[in-house]
């Protein structure tokens, strides 16, 4: 995987969490920290968050999971040969994932047809 593509797989999954955080678990005590962005020993910044620990949590494992990945060609996860996720974690993760997709869409049209946000 290259660089590029790390990073902005990283970044992705940061704002997709983050996002799945804010709107979710409003009422549960949050966590701000940083993750900082190295890959192939190149640093790339930092992730600067504010996330509950489950999903501080799921954050790290889905970090560490990109890090290591092994394919140069990177596949999405649900179309992984050999995943590196558990079951569990996985299935928290797509759910995250659907959701903050969904919102993040629902954004853009609210933006095309000039409707106010939230």
């Amino acid at each position: 995987m290259t660089v590029e593509k790390f990073e902005k797989d990283a970044r992705t999954l940061h704002k997709f969490i983050q996002l799945y955080c804010d709107n979710k678990h409003k009422n549960t005590k949050k966590t701000q920290d940083f993750i900082e962005l190295c890959y192939d020993g190149k640093e790339l910044g930092k992730l600067e968050f504010n996330l509950c620990k489950e999903c501080e949590k799921t954050l790290k494992i889905s970090y560490s999971n990109l890090l290591s990945c092994p394919h140069d060609d990177k596949p999405s996860c649900r179309k992984c040969p050999a995943p590196c996720y558990e079951k569990t974690d996985w299935k928290k993760l797509a759910k995250i994932m659907k959701y903050s997709g969904m919102q993040m869409g629902l954004l853009k049209i609210r933006k095309l047809f000039g409707a106010k946000q939230k």
